[in-house]
């Protein structure tokens, strides 16, 4: 999902294309965007979102025919010329030039509201994703960086060594070391996986099933949710498998049939050609692996990422699995004696087991039974505008910032909004976001930051603004109800944002989940739809103390898709549902639902995540110790230690790993006791180490 684009810099061209509302130039080796209007957002922001079908094609060829330029004249230095400034500070300059005018190529397959747009927008990202594999396999490139490393590397800046090194790392992890014959196999494997994987998401995307209910089969569910439903003549509801519609009839439905129809469509999404795509990437994935001379395709990506090898992931899951396991099989059970006591009062035939559709409404029958947590009447105090209002306000006061919302400013459909993001003593810009937080037909599925601009040094030393995209799928409001939410800079653009190792990437979005488990943060972030008043302690705190509701079962279900995903990837083949059954029986103890394949649209694994699922447990453990260790002990509102943290942790990005920046912040190693505190186990874990 983050881009898969290598930029350049274009030197001594001027390029125009220009329509009556749109301009694009290219001159003095840098790519401008702007509009021939008054609704431009900013000058610093060049991103533009009303690309013809034409346009994308277009400029999708120019981008080609200009990077080719530009790695030739890369290419065909002297070697006895070779100098910083005629190799790594052009790369530099490329990728500054380059990411956001991909972006603004590959970004709408996921959320333009134009599905002619999205298929030239999927295609342009095959092509660019094409030849961003032929620009990679540069072998005159990489001997030019070689060389420049020999002669030159202790006089650069320690980030310029670091960005060469980077550099010099990928091109043999491509086997640019390697003899020609692997390097074309490589060239050729890397081409089939991109184009696959676009596939497989855009399969998903697209996916639009929708699933007719009578009002008898959706007892349970709140009066918000049906009322939000479109009805047929014959007065059925309809029912689709975005987010909105699926998790709250698999928590609130009482009607089991209902539940299991909606699961076994939900996992069955685009099962039949996205399980052949998955298992043809396994297999791509394990031979480019074995060509550069790795194990396996977990060891081959493991490398660049703070865990390093499947070994040390095997460990920490295994260790969590200990931990975790017995606390689970308690929870299952008190699961099946819920199941018990309902089949009983409705007149229910009891089968003595807990199924894929009895998880997730037994689960919420937990937070009413053991908690007496009301969601109906929770979610009253939770509408969209006041959450997202009270986040901000509470980034703001915490890192030292201001956001302002940027008024007609150009966006890719009507619901979306622009904000900058300013320094609260400077008033200086740093950045801006999209927030488009409604589902629509066409549009990406899960919830994801997507970074479309990096924030960075230009060719010409100006200071970049990086800018970014919240693409979520929260309830639409309706004209009865409001969208009442359920409670669950660098040199290089090479390190901009969240271009850090993929088990340090969550850090920070799991970090600030925190904040919605303390009072004062959700005092903030709520307020009643209808008359403003303030949610009642009584709530809160009930509320607050659900958070250990369900903690085993949660965390074994991330446990088995890391370790079915760890599978996949140390393996040559692999049967995907019959993986994804195994494990889900020997871990959860809940089989799969017959005919499904959950993996068919596990969209993780085809989108920069394969072989990475466990990176969300891994970041989740070093995020609560972040906050226990500094926030919580010094106050969780404390303006010294959020302006600390920004320093020390969001603005670094890729330029210092990941685990120099925790050793900075927190003064220590970093360790898991936060996470098992937090996670209501730390009882759990004094009783198993007792004698």
């Amino acid at each position: 999902m983050f881009s898969r684009g290598i930029s350049v810099a274009l030197a001594g061209r001027r390029v125009i294309l220009s329509t009556s509302k749109f301009k694009m130039t290219l001159q003095n080796g840098s790519i401008v965007a702007a509009q021939n209007c008054s609704n431009t957002a900013d000058k610093k922001n060049s991103l533009r979102w009303d690309l013809t079908l034409e346009e994308i094609r277009h400029w999708t060829v120019r981008l080609i025919q200009q990077i080719k330029h530009a790695y030739d004249s890369v290419g065909s230095v002297d070697m006895g010329k070779v100098c910083f400034e005629n190799t790594l500070q052009v790369l530099a300059n490329a990728k500054s030039d380059y990411a956001a005018l991909r972006h603004m190529l590959d970004f709408p397959q996921y959320v333009s509201p134009c599905k002619e747009v999205r298929s030239a927008s999927t295609e342009a990202d095959k092509r660019l994703s094409d030849f961003d594999v032929e620009v990679s396999m540069r072998a005159d490139v990489f001997q030019r960086l070689i060389v420049l490393q020999e002669k030159q590397s202790n006089d650069l800046l320690p980030e310029s060594k670091r960005f060469l090194g980077r550099l010099i790392k990928l091109g043999k992890r491509n086997g640019l070391h390697l003899s020609k014959d692997i390097q074309e196999e490589v060239k050729s494997i890397s081409k089939q996986i991109s184009e696959l994987s676009i596939d497989f998401n855009q399969n998903l995307n697209e996916e639009n099933t929708i699933l007719l209910f009578s009002q008898e089969e959706l007892e349970g569910l709140a009066e918000s949710y049906v009322n939000g439903l479109e009805r047929t003549e014959d007065g059925r509801f309809e029912v689709t498998l975005a987010y909105p519609h699926y998790f709250p009839l698999m928590k609130r439905c009482h009607v089991p049939e209902t539940r299991r129809k909606m699961e076994a469509a939900f996992h069955s999404r685009c099962k039949d050609v996205n399980t052949t795509i998955l298992e043809q990437l396994i297999e791509l994935r394990a031979k480019l692996a074995k060509l550069v001379g790795f194990s396996s395709h977990a060891n081959y990506v493991l490398e660049m990422n703070m865990a390093k090898n499947s070994e040390n992931v095997a460990q920490f899951l295994d260790e969590l699995y200990t931990t975790l396991k017995p606390v689970g099989e308690q929870e299952r059970h008190y699961l099946l004696s819920l199941k018990h006591a309902e089949c009983m009062r409705r007149g229910l035939v009891f089968d003595g087991q807990i199924h894929a559709w009895d998880m997730p409404y037994y689960m919420n029958q937990v937070e009413q039974v053991k908690f007496a947590v009301d969601k109906d009447k929770l979610i009253e105090y939770f509408p969209l505008e006041v959450v997202t209002e009270g986040l901000l306000n509470i980034y703001q006061d915490l890192l030292g910032l201001r956001f302002k919302q940027v008024k007609n400013a150009h966006v890719w459909h009507d619901s979306v909004k622009l904000y900058s993001v300013l320094d609260s003593v400077t008033e200086d810009e740093i950045g801006q976001f999209y927030l488009d937080l409604h589902p629509r037909e066409g549009k990406y599925g899960h919830a994801a930051c997507f970074g479309l601009q990096p924030g960075c040094l230009g060719p010409n030393g100006d200071q970049r603004i990086p800018v970014a995209a919240m693409v979520a799928n929260f309830t639409k409001p309706s004209s009865n109800w409001p969208s009442l939410l359920q409670h669950h800079e660098t040199r290089y653009a090479e390190f901009s944002g969240m271009q850090v190792e993929t088990d340090f990437v969550e850090v920070p979005s799991q970090m600030l989940e925190n904040w919605v488990w303390e009072k004062e943060p959700l005092r903030k972030m709520s307020r009643h739809y209808k008359d403003g008043s303030p949610i009642p302690d009584s709530l809160l705190d009930k509320l607050i103390a659900s958070r250990v509701a369900n903690t085993g079962l949660m965390n074994l279900r991330q446990i088995l898709l890391s370790k079915v995903d760890q599978s996949l990837h140390t393996k040559n083949s692999s049967d995907t549902a019959a993986e994804f059954s195994k494990h889900s029986r020997d871990i959860l103890g809940i089989p799969a639902t017959p005919g499904t394949n959950m993996m068919a649209s596990f969209s993780h694994l085809a989108g920069g995540y394969d072989g990475q699922y466990y990176s969300y447990l891994w970041s989740e453990v070093y995020s609560m110790d972040i906050f226990v260790s500094r926030f919580k002990k010094e106050g969780i509102m404390n303006p010294k230690v959020g302006r600390e943290y920004r320093r020390v942790v969001l603005e670094a990005g890729g330029s210092v790993d990941g685990m120099d920046m925790l050793r900075t912040f927190l003064g220590r190693e970093p360790c898991q006791d936060s996470f098992f505190q937090c996670k209501g186990l730390a009882q759990t874990i004094t009783e198993q180490n007792s004698p």
